[in-house]
């Protein structure tokens, strides 16, 4: 059986502010899950990017 729409808890996309801000080709993105009924602010962890080769600030898009 399908999921509702309705559900609390959906897919998110995390993309490093880092690499983005530095200009360079590529893209470091992650896909998690959240809560949107406990957390309905925007997601933001530190996640590995490694095209940078070290730990990072990735923030929730869209």
């Amino acid at each position: 059986m399908a999921k509702k729409s309705k559900d609390a808890r959906g897919q998110v996309i995390l993309e490093c502010t880092e690499h983005k801000a530095s200009g360079m080709s590529g893209t470091s993105r992650y896909v998690t899950q959240k809560n949107r009924r406990n957390t309905p602010d925007r997601l933001e962890l530190k996640k590995y990017n490694p095209i940078l080769k070290k730990y990072t600030v990735h923030k929730e898009i869209k």
